[in-house]
């Protein structure tokens, strides 16, 4: 039985204890680090470039209440992240956390939906990156990327259908996802001192916009507060969850964690934490700003300093995006390549993608081949599709780690790390809950494609093909498969 194949925690954790096998990863991360790659991650894209779009067309001033629910449903997952990802300190994130519990084909899918999230997350990001560096051109120095170059062959209408529009290759979303891929080839510890340095810069940029942009607030531009009323407000919740996508990635990190039981909830739990409360208030402040209706822009945090005849601040404002967004693809990619090589290590994939480079201990071939495959679909793909399949991807894999915890727990009762508080089943039971609420809301203001929401219709895609590489390959050559057969 597939869903009888569980590899043994104690397998698991040996996989991933020696720095001196081939197929283990080095341990040089501790909870600073881990916590601004968590805020490196976080602080991009949503903040920086879909809060204009989700103000304008789905929920308003009421924006502002968007961000609290989805921050407590990233909340809950992010306490059930925490207790499994310390407990099970290994390379893989949700993936590996599914195949000490809930066995075998559900990892699998699980594992293949993180290669959706990071994956198109990373091509979101860049295609938001390009928005504001050829912004930022224009702006200072005066140089502008004909339009050929700077969107892809199709975009979405406003309407939701996919048409020609006046681009033909996003080309600086290509080249930013080659260059992150380089770095990330050469190693964690170089990635992670850039990203350090860069998220300084980030907050140091949120905090500017804040001080200035408080003193040009009217209360007015609150009024009225829910004009696309709640069910606005939950698709605004859903449309802007990409905010929050990054805490989970810091999870992958865990084999190269050092001190696990510890350094891994402070990191999770504390970005998310930093990031709600600096959510809430660049919300409240860009409404208060700007008429919502006129903030369905590209760079819409910029654009409110534009508004109110800052242009200086304006520019200011769109280098630190262009910083947050690079820190962002950076931990999306170095996600997307450790859940590849997890899923390599077990079988399930060619044993090629779990080989380490000799000098750089990074896994060298998939960081190539995912570094190609992302930069194509950045390059050709509308913002708006891959954006709400990385949604979808995500509450998808919050789901089946929630229903993991309370195995992992009773499964292995001797495991150390940090423990979720009120038992092991409501934290667990609302973060499923509500994040399946939010899957719901996806609907609401998402194109339909055959009568049904662009991103259900996308994820179910992936999945039956996923499905076919599971049982046309996977399956046979697993580990765990072949030990339990006596193979």
């Amino acid at each position: 039985m597939l869903l009888q194949r569980v590899k043994p925690l104690e397998r698991i954790l040996a996989e991933g204890g020696d720095e001196t096998k081939g197929n283990s990863l080095k341990k040089t991360l501790g909870a600073g680090s881990l916590m601004a790659m968590g805020i490196g991650a976080i602080i991009g894209t949503g903040i920086f470039v879909l809060t204009g779009v989700a103000a304008a067309t789905r929920a308003g001033p009421a924006l502002t209440i968007s961000f609290i629910v989805a921050g407590i449903v990233s909340a809950f997952a992010a306490l059930c992240y925490s207790e499994v990802a310390s407990r099970i300190p290994i390379a893989g994130s949700a993936y590996t956390f599914a195949y000490a519990s809930l066995g075998e084909f559900i990892a699998w899918i699980i594992g293949w939906d993180l290669v959706l999230e990071y994956a198109l997350g990373a091509a979101t990001v860049s295609i938001g990156w390009s928005g504001y560096f050829v912004t930022f051109l224009k702006n200072v120095f005066g140089l502008v990327i004909p339009p050929q170059f700077q969107q892809s062959y199709w975009e979405q209408a406003t309407n939701g259908a996919i048409v020609h529009g006046s681009g033909f290759i996003n080309l600086p979303a290509f080249a930013i996802i080659c260059l992150i891929g380089v770095l990330l080839y050469r190693g964690t510890r170089e990635s992670a001192l850039v990203n350090n340095i860069i998220v300084v810069v980030k907050v140091a940029i949120v905090l500017f916009f804040i001080a200035l942009g408080l003193g040009h607030v009217n209360t007015g531009n609150w009024t009225p507060y829910f004009p696309y009323g709640v069910q606005g407000m939950l698709g605004g919740a859903a449309f802007i969850f990409f905010a929050y996508i990054g805490f989970d990635a810091v999870s992958t990190a865990a084999e190269e964690t050092k001190n696990p039981s510890r350094d891994l909830p402070i990191g999770i739990i504390g970005s998310l934490a930093i990031c709600t409360v600096l959510y809430i208030i660049v919300v409240a402040i860009l409404t208060g700003m700007v008429p919502y209706k006129l903030l369905n822009v590209a760079s819409p945090v910029a654009f409110a300093m534009d508004h109110v005849g800052m242009g200086w601040a304006s520019a200011v404002i769109s280098l630190g995006a262009l910083a947050g967004l690079t820190t962002v693809l950076l931990v999306m990619m170095f996600g997307q390549t450790r859940v590849f090589f997890a899923m390599s290590r077990d079988g399930l994939l060619p044993a090629v993608f779990s080989k380490v480079h000799p000098k750089f201990r990074t896994p060298g071939l998939s960081t190539i081949m995912f570094t190609i495959f992302i930069a194509l679909i950045a390059a050709f793909t509308p913002i708006g599709i891959v954006g709400s399949l990385t949604n979808m991807g995500t509450l998808i894999a919050f789901i089946l780690v929630s229903i993991a915890l309370p195995i992992i727990r009773k499964r292995y009762p001797n495991t150390k790390g940090f423990t979720v508080p009120f038992g092991p089943y409501l934290i667990p039971t609302l973060s499923a809950l509500t994040a399946a609420g939010l899957i719901f809301s996806l609907q609401y203001g998402s194109p339909t494609w055959f009568g049904i929401p662009a991103p259900w219709l996308g994820f179910l895609v992936w999945l039956v093909l996923g499905l076919g590489i599971y049982f046309a390959y996977s399956r046979s050559h697993s580990t765990v498969g072949k030990e339990s057969s006596g193979s």
